[in-house]
């Protein structure tokens, strides 16, 4: 079987068959907390989710994260928590999100991997999609390297999983980009 992927990448072994992948997700953070609700609230059905919220302590980020989890999939929401799988297993979130060296392998899991070059996109074998930044300058690293379309697209060749494109989009740079799914922490607040 092969995974339920939207978009032409091809994958070179295959993995079980899921869940379709969400072309579109939301990162959380501190900056965008405020209007959460009402952005998965106007997210197309079957977007993705990837709980963050690093700035909370425990508690309160689990309460959050419930919160959110429930809206989410009010609306057909894919939710994913960035930690390791067994804590996304124990609160209950469809799967992990995070460095490749935390995604251990679990049942039915879906595990997201972060990826700013060709040596960590190589490193994602663990995870079932990576998210690949920064495409365009971004708020969270002012004046930092990005890779621009033409090189988001050489590296993404060399991925062996589904990539996801991060870092400065939103609807208009996702147009731009023209990649099948994309994600964003502030981009998507307009």
């Amino acid at each position: 079987m092969a995974r339920c992927y939207s978009g032409p990448m091809p994958l070179r072994y295959p993995l079980p068959c899921i869940w379709p992948l969400p072309r579109i997700w939301l990162l959380t953070d501190a900056r965008n907390d405020t209007a959460l609700e009402g952005i998965l609230r106007r997210l197309p059905r079957g977007s993705g989710l990837v709980f963050r919220h690093y700035h909370l302590p425990a508690p309160q980020r689990r309460a959050r994260f419930a919160a959110l989890a429930r809206l989410a999939r009010a609306r057909g929401h894919t939710v994913v928590l960035s930690g390791n799988a067994q804590q996304a297993r124990r609160w209950g979130a469809d799967g992990a999100y995070g460095s490749p060296g935390m995604l251990a392998r679990g049942p039915a899991a879906l595990r997201l991997a972060t990826a700013h070059s060709l040596n960590e996109l190589r490193r994602a074998n663990r995870a079932d999609a990576v998210l690949l930044s920064p495409v365009f300058p971004t708020r969270s690293h002012p004046g930092g390297k990005v890779l621009g379309p033409l090189r988001f697209r050489l590296l993404a060749r060399h991925a062996d999983r589904p990539v996801i494109a991060l870092g400065g989009m939103r609807p208009a740079t996702a147009k731009r980009l023209d990649w099948p799914s994309w994600a964003a922490i502030d981009g998507l607040l307009r």
